[in-house]
C-alpha cells in the first residue's frame, strides 16, 4: 500500500522538526476498561480494595471532571489517540466493523515520534483489525502486544494474541487450559518495555482490558474471568461480585507494581503517569453495578451520554512537577490527551483538532485556554442515536433525534434528576446550536 502524498508530507516534515531526544518525560497512560467513576477507593469505594491507585492520587492530582471520549470503547480510544472528540473523529461507534484509523490520521504516538520517544501500545487497541492501515504499528507505535479487535478483548483466556503484525499462540490456554491470563500478560510486557527504554525517553499506552465483564459460558457466576477471587474468596458476596472485586484489585496491584519498577530503574521523577478508564461501568452482564455502587453519585452507564457514561476518574502523578495530594474540578477531557502530551514532549501543540492542552493544570499553574463546549454522540447505527453537550454547568442530552433536550444544572444536580428544559427554552436553544455545530459528518458517518 503507498501512502497519500499529505502524509508522507507530514511524516517528513515531523523527522526535520524533531527536537532533541529527551525533551520531555517518560509518559505512561494507563487505561483501564468499563471502569465506573466510584470503583476506586479514592473517588468513593468502600468495599473494593485500591491502595496502589488511591497512593496514585495521593502522590498527585485526583480530577473529578474529567470525560471520556465517549461512552463505548471503540470511539473513546479513537478520540484519545486523535484528539478529536466524536463529531469530528475517524471512528465513532463500535459498529459497524470496517471503520478504522487511516493514514492520515494522526496520533498521539505520531507525534510523540518527533521528539524521539519510543513508543508502545499494550492491550485493547479496537481501531484496526489485522490487514489494514489502523494496526497499532502503522500509526505510531514502536510495539504492539494485545487485542487488535474488541471484540476479542472479551476473552481473558484466548487462543492467541497479537504481537507486533504476528500471531503469539497462547499455547497455556489450549485443550480446555486457562493457563494464560491476558491481564497477567500485558502487565509482563509493559514492564519489560519499561525496562528495555529506561534509558530514552518513552510513551506507554497501556490499554487493560479489565474489568470490563464478559459472561462466558453465558450467565455462569463461575465464569474464569480472573484467575483468583482474593482477596475477597472469605466475603460472603455473591461469586460474581467477588471475581469482579478481585479484577479491579489485580488491576491496582499492577499498577503497583508498575510504580515499583519506576522507583527501582531510578527514572520515577521523569516519568508522569495518568489513570483513567474508557467509559463508564456496564450493565450488561450479570455483574450487578449497584452491589459495589460503582457510578457513585452519576447517574447513566455505559453506553449512555449522561454522566455514569462519559465521567470517569483521572489521575496524574509527576513528583515534583504535579501538585501532589491535589483534587482538581477542571473540566476536560479525552481529546485533550494528545495537545497535553504534546506539550510535554516540547513539541508545539497540532492544529485542527478539538483538544487543549491541559499541561497548565497538570503543573498547578493558571489554565487560560478552556473548552467553550463538550460534545459526545453514539447509537450511529442503531436506532437511538443519542447526542450530548456540556457547556459550564449545563449538560444537555438528547436520547434520540425524534425526542426532545434534556437540560440538567450539574453545579446543583450532579445525578441528572431534574430536567430543567422547560424552565430554560434560551439554553436549550444554545444546546442545540452547539449539537449541531459540534458534528461533522463523514463517509462512514453521513448526517442523521
Amino acid at each position: 500500500m503507498r501512502l497519500p502524498v499529505t502524509r508522507i508530507a507530514a511524516l517528513i516534515i515531523g523527522i526535520l522538526c524533531a527536537p532533541a531526544v529527551g525533551a520531555g518525560p517518560n509518559i505512561i497512560f494507563i487505561m483501564a476498561d468499563d471502569l465506573g467513576y466510584a470503583d476506586l477507593g479514592c473517588y468513593g469505594q468502600q468495599r473494593i480494595r485500591t491502595p496502589h491507585v488511591d497512593r496514585l492520587a495521593e502522590q498527585g492530582t485526583r480530577f473529578t471532571q474529567f470525560y471520556a471520549g465517549s461512552s463505548v470503547c471503540a470511539p473513546s480510544r479513537c478520540v484519545l489517540m486523535t484528539g478529536l472528540h466524536n463529531g469530528h473523529g475517524r471512528v465513532r461507534d463500535n459498529l459497524p466493523h470496517g471503520v478504522f484509523l487511516q493514514p492520515d490520521d494522526l496520533t498521539v504516538a505520531e507525534v510523540l515520534k518527533r521528539a524521539g520517544y519510543q513508543t508502545a501500545a499494550v492491550g485493547k487497541w479496537s481501531l484496526g483489525n489485522p490487514g489494514s492501515w489502523g494496526v497499532a504499528n502503522f500509526q505510531g507505535f514502536d510495539y504492539f502486544y494485545g487485542h487488535l479487535n474488541q471484540d476479542q478483548a472479551h476473552f481473558y483466556y484466548p487462543d492467541y494474541l497479537w504481537e507486533n503484525e504476528k500471531i503469539v499462540l497462547l499455547t497455556g490456554n489450549r485443550a480446555g487450559k486457562k493457563g494464560e491470563y491476558t491481564h497477567d500478560l500485558f502487565t509482563d510486557k509493559a514492564l519489560t518495555f519499561i525496562e528495555r527504554n529506561r534509558q530514552r525517553p518513552f510513551f506507554l499506552y497501556l490499554a487493560y482490558t479489565i474489568p470490563h465483564w464478559s459472561d462466558y459460558p453465558k450467565d455462569s457466576p463461575d465464569a474464569q474471568i480472573v484467575p483468583s477471587d482474593a482477596p475477597y474468596s472469605d466475603r460472603d458476596w455473591p461469586q460474581v461480585e467477588k471475581n469482579f472485586a478481585a479484577m479491579v484489585t489485580r488491576l491496582d496491584g499492577d499498577v503497583g507494581r508498575i510504580m515499583a519498577l519506576l522507583k527501582k530503574l531510578g527514572i520515577d521523577e521523569n516519568t508522569i503517569v495518568f489513570f483513567t478508564s474508557d467509559n463508564g461501568p456496564d450493565t450488561a452482564s450479570i455483574h450487578d453495578i449497584e452491589y459495589f455502587d460503582s457510578n457513585g453519585p452519576l447517574r447513566g452507564v455505559k453506553r449512555t451520554l449522561y454522566e455514569g457514561g462519559v465521567r470517569v476518574p483521572m489521575i496524574v502523578r509527576w513528583p515534583g512537577k504535579v501538585p501532589a495530594g491535589r483534587t482538581s474540578d477542571q473540566v476536560w477531557a479525552a481529546w485533550d490527551v494528545l495537545p497535553t502530551a504534546a506539550e510535554l514532549a516540547g513539541l508545539p501543540v497540532p492544529k485542527a483538532i478539538d483538544g487543549i492542552s491541559m499541561t497548565p493544570t497538570l503543573l498547578g499553574k493558571p489554565q487560560r485556554a478552556q473548552h467553550d463546549y463538550l460534545y459526545w454522540d453514539y447509537g450511529h447505527v442503531r436506532d437511538a442515536y443519542m447526542q450530548a453537550v456540556r457547556f459550564g454547568d449545563w449538560k444537555a442530552v438528547r436520547n434520540h433525534t425524534d425526542q426532545p433536550i434534556e437540560l440538567y444544572e450539574l453545579a446543583t444536580d450532579l445525578g441528572e434528576q431534574n430536567n430543567v428544559a422547560a424552565r430554560h427554552p434560551d439554553v436549550v436553544a444554545q444546546a442545540e446550536r452547539l449539537i449541531r455545530a459540534a458534528r461533522t459528518s463523514s463517509d462512514d458517518y453521513p448526517d442523521r
